[in-house]
């Protein structure tokens, strides 16, 4: 088993156009964007701050679509040393969190035994709404980056989505459990694994260039990486990016001027529309850049995550 490698400042446009939409031109989102993550992804975590600014300042321009990448498939070989390989992801999060400055958790207590069940979860919520599987997914990624408890097992993600506001847990367990489900992120799995040839031979340097990793006989995009598909024609930004490449890259796929919404919300405000702020996160999308009076705190081992008053802190698995 391998981490992400270590990116670069440019990215790489190819000439293919956006997916064909079937609504009206007028109602269609100008920008189709799609993400390769995966929920126990480090710098999938740590490029949670820019990847919320980027939505909030795409808004309706653009249509976000997640892709699962499965980081840890089911017939990886089993670690022979369970602890030890835990102590090493450990140490790979924390030299992560050097560049993004996100939290981590003061002990990882087990290495992600598999990328399925969370990647499951955060698709079946896609069902009940963008808002509640945006909750659903940060409390998943919430489990091994802030709790130390990958969200690995179908309780763990119970576990972890526990109290996301409007959830129906139930019908999230069962349509975890549909085979309609695991057909959609098997999917994914493919997609993931045919990049785009701009990646294939990047030499740029660190810390995480995006280059396309070799997993197996086959290839898959670094995780995460964007696409950004318009009028423009095609643009990829893979591995780890700043808000400006990302919004340059939108503006060559939207072939002009894009309609932005203003980025910056009041810390009360942030921490009501997404529940939950790191450092970075306070820093870049608040007025302030210091969380509200209101917020509750919790330790981690890179400084403190804030959660809303009304949010319970997820339970350990």
């Amino acid at each position: 088993m391998t981490g992400e490698p270590a990116a670069g400042k440019r990215a790489a446009v190819d000439g293919s156009g956006p997916p064909a939409g079937s609504e009206p031109a007028a109602a269609r989102p100008l920008l189709s964007v799609t993400e390769f993550t995966d929920p126990a992804c480090p710098w999938a975590w740590g490029s949670e701050p820019s990847f919320r600014l980027l939505r909030h300042t795409l808004g309706p321009s653009a249509r976000w679509r997640r892709v699962f990448g499965i980081l840890f498939d089911e017939d990886d070989d089993p670690a022979p040393d369970p602890d030890a390989e835990a102590r090493w992801y450990e140490q790979f999060i924390r030299e992560v969190t050097a560049h993004t400055k996100a939290p981590y958790a003061r002990r990882l207590r087990w290495l992600t035994r598999s990328s399925w069940p969370a990647s499951l979860a955060a698709k079946a919520a896609q069902s009940q709404g963008p808002e509640i599987a945006e909750q659903v997914l940060r409390r998943l990624r919430e489990s091994t980056f802030v709790l130390g408890t990958p969200a690995d097992t179908a309780d763990g993600v119970l576990a972890a989505v526990r109290g996301v506001p409007g959830l129906d847990t139930g019908r999230l367990l069962s349509e975890l459990a549909a085979p309609a489900t695991r057909e959609a992120v098997r999917a994914d799995w493919a997609e993931t694994r045919r990049p785009v040839a701009a990646v294939l031979d990047l030499d740029e340097p660190g810390p995480h260039p995006g280059r396309a990793k070799e997993v197996g006989d086959c290839r898959r995009y670094a995780l995460p990486t964007l696409l950004f598909d318009g009028p423009g024609g095609r643009v990829c930004v893979p591995g780890w990016r700043s808000v400006e490449t990302c919004l340059d890259a939108a503006r060559t796929a939207a072939g002009g001027p894009l309609p932005l919404t203003s980025v910056r919300l009041s810390a009360t405000a942030a921490l009501e529309r997404w529940r939950s702020l790191t450092g970075p996160e306070l820093a870049l999308l608040t007025e302030e850049r210091k969380p509200p009076s209101e917020a509750v705190r919790t330790d981690t081992g890179n400084g403190p995550l804030w959660r809303h008053p009304d949010e319970p802190v997820p339970e350990a698995s």
